[in-house]
């Protein structure tokens, strides 16, 4: 048999069958930057009596906008995406050769699940995988892309990586199959509803919901400069905010990042709760936003989702500024039988482990359990500021009146929680006690913050 001839038949079999993937890789990459790993690998399915062309994945690396990344894609033309022990197998390879290289990796995931036929055998080899994927976490960023629909075992890949992107109108993804899901919870809904982005609102497992792949390529490439260069030379040092003296929110709060440097991070889970990373002053740093209004009240989801963010910045080195106006643990019987204190403890933890620079700006409320995790001297942060209309005290206003000076019947409560509000809650009485670093005009963060940032980071 004429080799070359053979050879080139079996390419044209690879390429036809992976059209489409390789049409979604491409729309990512660099032109002709790819390099296919382990083109020619074949198995058999025995109980389809079908062959998988590639293991019905596609691996290898490429660059994009010149950044090297290894690539791992699902191709759903192979037995519907079906996973399998040789293709668990290949995407380990290709892991093993991004942790030697320190490479990041893009994963494309499409499947409907398991092949049939593989018994114990493709359990084994997803152990494997997931593993892999663990064992990288931290070391080198993990992309996903849940490029159409991902079912079964698979998807616990989205709990590994450090940022997943849900394309609209395409992607959905869930542990179990949406009809077994949908079934079983006696509602007839669809994949959207059960595996969307906004399906999983709740599973802080979406960190971007984009358009196309070209806006992915975007963010890839944004958290990608922000990860490989710490510090660059930036031109705006002394920029003041005059808008946070009106008024301190969330929208003029996004100005303390260099112009067009910040990303949110999983917008769709805990709202309430914005986790960013951007540069200040060209320090790239991640930031946590509490967007309350009169405060955010702590519970387990948007303690975890902080809890998530900490340990990201804590991975890759990032500087960790807080901006804190929070209430404390919600006064509920729901949230009081929830993992919200257990969550909180896991974040001290992590919290303590970041080494980089750790700096609070408490720009509302830090009230109880609110100011001692995310304001207190004693937590370890490195710098406090407060603004000067800041309020930090051990109890909301009237309720903090109110309960020290309970056993008191003829004083008038309203002039207790006035004198509480004026007296106790201004951030000078935690300055006097050395816990605040300094009380500063609101516009003037910025410049604190570089000043800080330039003085910590290295």
């Amino acid at each position: 048999m004429d080799k070359i001839r053979l050879l080139q038949m079996r390419k044209k079999q690879i390429m036809d069958v992976g059209k489409d993937i390789r049409k979604d890789i491409n729309a990512l990459i660099d032109d002709d930057s790819f390099v296919e790993l382990s083109a020619f690998s074949f198995s058999k399915n025995d109980f389809y009596g079908d062959e998988a062309e590639g293991e019905g994945v596609v691996t290898g690396f490429a660059t994009v906008c010149d950044y090297p990344f290894y690539i791992v894609a699902q191709n759903s033309a192979v037995l519907s995406g079906g996973v399998s022990k040789a293709n668990c197998e290949k995407i380990a390879k290709c892991i093993d050769q991004a942790e030697k290289t320190s490479t990041p990796v893009i994963y494309f995931l499409s499947s409907l699940g398991v092949q049939i036929g593989e018994g114990v055998n493709v359990l084994e080899g997803l152990a494997s995988l997931i593993l892999k994927a663990s064992q990288l976490k931290g070391t080198v960023p993990q992309y996903l892309i849940v490029d159409g629909e991902v079912y079964g075992q698979i998807a616990v890949l989205a709990g590994l990586c450090d940022f997943t992107f849900f394309i609209d109108k395409k992607s959905a993804l869930a542990a179990n199959s949406p009809l077994v899901i949908s079934a079983k919870s006696g509602k007839n809904v669809d994949k959207f509803q059960i595996g969307g982005a906004e399906g999983l609102n709740k599973t802080n497992l979406v960190s971007f919901t984009v358009k196309n792949l070209a806006e992915v390529k975007d963010k890839i490439v944004k958290i990608n400069e922000l990860l490989s260069s710490a510090v660059i030379d930036s031109n705006e040092l002394n920029k003041s905010i005059a808008a946070l003296d009106k008024n301190a929110d969330y929208k003029s709060l996004l100005s303390v990042f260099d112009k067009d440097s910040y990303l949110e991070v999983g917008a769709t889970c805990a709202p309430e709760v914005k986790c960013l990373i951007g540069r200040i002053g060209g320090i790239s740093t991640a930031v946590v936003i509490f967007d309350g209004g009169q405060g955010v009240s702590l519970n387990s989801l948007n303690v975890r989702k902080i809890k998530d963010f900490a340990e990201f910045a804590c991975c890759y080195g990032l500087p960790y500024v807080t901006f804190v106006n929070t209430l404390g643990i919600e006064a509920n019987i729901e949230t009081n039988n929830s993992l919200t204190l257990k969550e909180i403890g896991e974040y001290v933890s992590i919290l303590d482990c970041i080494d980089s620079a750790k700096i609070s700006v408490v720009y509302g409320k830090a009230i109880g359990l609110g100011y001692t995790v995310f304001a207190a001297k004693s937590m370890g942060y490195d710098y406090t500021y407060a603004f000067a209309n800041a309020k930090i005290a051990l109890f909301d206003d009237v309720q903090g009146a109110e309960i020290e000076f309970a056993d008191n019947k003829n004083v008038d409560k309203q002039k207790l929680a006035e004198r509480y509000a004026d007296e106790c809650s201004d951030p000078v009485n935690a300055a006097k006690g050395g816990y605040i670093d300094n009380i500063i005009q609101p516009s003037f963060i910025k410049q604190y913050l570089v000043a800080s940032l330039q003085m910590l980071v290295k």
